[in-house]
């Protein structure tokens, strides 16, 4: 051995592949006997992917015990062993997870099978590969009487009991079923199903119960569920059922069904009663396995289960038998992933993002990692609750998620790996873009920022919700126009609208002279407008249309309004505590008080008058709903009578509504106040019940 050897930091081919096994078999332990994986499957995969390349550059390092020459996985103490009458064996994974890997593994079965340019394509069986947990279910006489766990692919573990609680799984099948059929499939957990237990199981562990915990991701939730101890406990867990698949089957000259292709075997188990995918397909040739791969990519996310790849299979059984099988891997069959959803990486910080609305949401800055077909940097945390029940902090490794074109995610910290004790995320009191105080709501998750009117971040969203039609309404000014003039920096805050003059408005992507005066005609025409309207174009949280006119009549004065305490504000029709405090926040904040007064000193103005005397309202307490067109009244004109003398308007028919208006081509509304017998009036009736009213 050299000098230089023994100063050496990188290991020897053989140093790594031993480091490479004992990961691999203790991540292998906790994936499959604990069900409480640390690291994500394409982290496994890269470093399964490694050992088998030294393995095959250095044929002296393959031993007996090496992962990469068994299925993967321990029989639980708990349960009883099974040997499986026929291996589960696992297929080979296509690690192209571009199309092109399609064609790949078509172009290795046609040189398999000796078959030219000339001969005819390939006929497959093109199926999803579900993230769950592999099954073997053995029937006798039709009668279930045992499931298998896949274990090492050879021994596997029994947990009939639990299989049994899962309703998809038929007990017994119908009477032309052979004498013994052992059933391969995927048992797995919906999306819907993991969500709904892990909101039940972080109201346990809220209520104290010890020993709870949520799951990292269905799969997870669908081992843990089969691998119970007590089958009481796994019923209660949402599982479901694919089959895909045969184990050891009566052969045919004993009474057993004769199958040609693997399509008619998924046919005959749909017959006898097992689920299997409605996206399984034939596929001839290449191209056909690219557009498969393709489609089922495109949909991957709206699909209602969590899959990683798609399967491709020989579908002639006798090609099947030709083809033969490669060490632990038949030729015939390809898993074809998709890229990784899931990856490891480093929290470098966490800072707080501004929303259009003024949500403040805590994100983590992220040392770059490749997931879900792209680069990712950052990952929501959500909120503060979220990011402090996740515990993640600076310096944690973590998995983070991206699934389409989904936002990524943390997932999970890995609390063993990190250093010291960082400390604990706390949302900061006031809003890193403005500085205005940062608040959370009695009853929201979320924090917000309180300047709405002088945040930078909120600033195109309280220019287009002042300017709309139903607020101050500046004719004109729409989205594209409002990014123009707030990116260009010509326009920072509301009264900056009125301000504006033909020369900056003429410096303008596309705005000729015509239009640009059109804009300053409209603005000056906004200035002219009513005390509701002001009132919601300010954009204060909680404070709707309706809300706004009950303030003003109630006030008479926008400084009415803004002085007004909270026990003030409570006394007005429909305002409860929620949005008597939010409107106090608004306008306890200097910089919403300076943004009100300047846009007076630019001219806009609006009648005032003393607070309105408390006008009967006989239909107080009365719910309506508006469909249709009326003869003679606008349906905005009639929901103003309408709430004018008490009475809510609601944009939906339930139970609760009290009365449908109906117009000419009144449509589905209509509908369904008749089927629940809600009384249906048209213009003429609405307004008889309004005669008792002042005029609006």
């Amino acid at each position: 051995m050299s000098t230089s050897d023994l100063f050496s930091s990188e290991p020897t081919p053989a140093e790594r592949a031993a480091e490479l096994r004992a990961q691999l078999h203790h991540h292998a332990h906790r994936y499959y006997t604990l069900d409480d994986p640390e690291i994500p499957d394409a982290e496994y995969d890269r470093l399964f992917r490694e050992l088998q390349a030294l393995e095959a550059a250095h044929p002296e390092l393959l031993m007996p015990d090496s992962p990469t020459q068994r299925v993967g996985g321990q029989v639980l103490d708990g349960f009883t062993p099974v040997r499986h009458a026929v291996p589960m064996l696992s297929i080979n994974t296509e690690t192209d997870t571009e199309p092109s890997g399609a064609r790949n593994f078509d172009a290795r079965v046609r040189r398999a099978l000796g078959l030219g340019e000339g001969d005819l394509a390939v006929e497959y069986v093109a199926e999803l590969k579900f993230d769950g947990l592999a099954m073997s279910l053995r029937y006798e006489q039709g009668v279930l009487v045992q499931a298998a766990t896949r274990g090492d692919g050879e021994v596997g573990e029994d947990v009939t009991s639990n299989v049994r609680t899962i309703g998809q799984i038929p007990l017994r099948l119908p009477v032309e079923a052979p004498p013994v059929l052992e059933v391969r499939g995927e048992v797995y957990m919906r999306r819907d199903d993991f969500d709904a237990l892990n909101e039940r199981q972080r109201a346990k562990i809220a209520a104290g119960a010890k020993g709870e915990k949520t799951f990292v991701n269905p799969r997870n939730a669908a081992a843990g569920a089969v691998r119970q101890l007590d089958s009481g406990i796994a019923a209660q867990r949402p599982l479901s059922f694919f089959a895909y698949g045969l184990g050891e089957l009566t052969p045919a000259e004993q009474g057993g069904p004769a199958f040609e292709t693997h399509l008619q075997m998924l046919m005959q188990l749909k017959a006898w009663g097992f689920p299997v995918a409605e996206q399984t397909a034939l596929a001839t040739g290449a191209d056909e396995l690219v557009a498969f791969h393709q489609r089922i990519g495109a949909a991957r996310d709206q699909l209602p289960y969590d899959i990683d790849g798609v399967v491709y299979k020989v579908n002639s059984l006798a090609l099947q038998r030709q083809l033969g099988f490669v060490s632990r891997e038949p030729r015939w069959a390809v898993a074809h992933k998709y890229p990784a959803q899931e990856q490891l990486t480093t929290v470098l910080g966490i800072d707080v993002q501004v929303g259009r609305t003024g949500k403040l949401t805590p994100v983590a800055k992220l040392a770059p990692v490749f997931v879900g077909g792209v680069t990712v940097t950052n990952a929501t945390l959500h909120n503060e609750a979220e990011a402090r029940r996740k515990d993640v902090r600076v310096g944690d490794t973590v998995i983070v998620r991206r699934a389409g074109d989904v936002i990524p995610e943390v997932v999970a910290v890995l609390p063993d790996k990190r250093v010291g004790e960082p400390p604990v995320f706390t949302m900061p009191a006031h809003c890193p873009v403005c500085g205005s105080a940062a608040v959370r709501e009695e009853g929201e998750v979320d924090h917000r920022c309180t300047g709405g009117l002088f945040c930078g971040a909120q600033r195109k969203q309280a220019i287009l919700h002042f300017a709309q039609r139903r607020a101050v309404e500046i004719e004109g000014l729409g989205d594209k126009l409002v990014e123009q003039l707030v990116d260009a920096g010509v326009v920072k805050t509301l009264p900056d609208l009125y301000r504006l003059g033909l020369t900056a408005l003429l410096t303008l992507d596309r705005m000729a002279d015509k239009s640009a005066q059109n804009i300053l005609g409209a603005l000056e025409k906004s200035k002219q407008t009513t005390l509701p309207r002001f009132l919601f174009g300010l954009g204060i949280r909680h404070v709707g249309e309706a809300t706004a006119k009950d303030l003003a009549r109630h006030f008479g004065t926008l400084d009415g309004v803004m002085n007004a305490t909270e026990e003030a504000l409570l006394a007005v029709n429909d305002v409860g505590p929620v949005v008597a405090q939010s409107i106090r926040t608004f306008f306890d904040q200097p910089h919403n008080r300076e943004v009100v007064e300047q846009l007076r000193a630019c001219g806009v103005t609006w009648p005032e008058g003393e607070p309105a005397a408390q006008a009967p309202q006989p239909l107080a307490g009365k719910t309506f709903v508006l469909t249709g067109t009326f003869p003679t009244i606008s349906r905005e004109d009639a929901k103003a009578m309408l709430e004018a003398a008490g009475a809510k308007v609601a944009g939906s028919v339930s139970k609760k509504t009290d009365y449908v208006v109906a117009g000419a081509e009144a449509g589905s509304k209509l509908t369904k106040a008749q089927e629940l017998g809600v009384a249906v009036l048209d213009e003429a009736g609405m307004l008889a019940l309004l005669l008792e009213q002042p005029p609006i």
